[in-house]
Parts: C-alpha cells; structure tokens; sequence
C-alpha cells in the first residue's frame, strides 16, 4: 500500500510543478524580466495564466476523483 502512495504522490507533484512555473513566469512579467524562450511579455503571462490553470485543474480533478471514489462528495457532484 505504500508502494501506490507513493507513485500518487510523485504523480500528483507535476502538476504542483507546473503551476509553480506558471505562478513563476507570471511574476517574471510583473517585474518585465522576459525568459528566453517566449518573445513578448504578454505571450509569456498567458502561458503563465495557461500552466495555472492546467495544473489547478489537474489538481482539482485528482481530488474530485478520490473523494467521488470514497463517496466523500456532495450529492450534486456524484457521477449519474
């Protein structure tokens, strides 16, 4: 059991990863430190804005996902 909790963690840590370089470019924007490979400010804050919000979601889902499995979820939320 320790093995499968271990390989949901390390899993659920990339998108943790990815919205921490979302969270990362956003603050490069704010200060107008532009990184090498995106060519403008603002194509770097949307793909900061994008990375957010993949990774929340991803994160949100898995959590979704456990909850609706141990039936911890609100009646609304549950799969028809």
């Amino acid at each position: 059991m320790t093995v499968q909790r271990f390989l949901a963690l390390c899993i659920i840590l990339i998108p943790v990863v990815i919205a921490t370089y979302g969270i990362k470019l956003l603050r490069d924007t704010l200060f107008g430190e532009l990184i090498s490979p995106y060519p403008s400010l603002w194509l770097q804050f949307f793909a900061g804005i994008i990375t957010i919000i993949i990774g929340v979601s991803f994160f949100a889902g898995f959590i979704l996902h456990r909850d609706r499995k141990n039936n911890k979820v609100a009646p609304r939320f549950q799969k028809k």
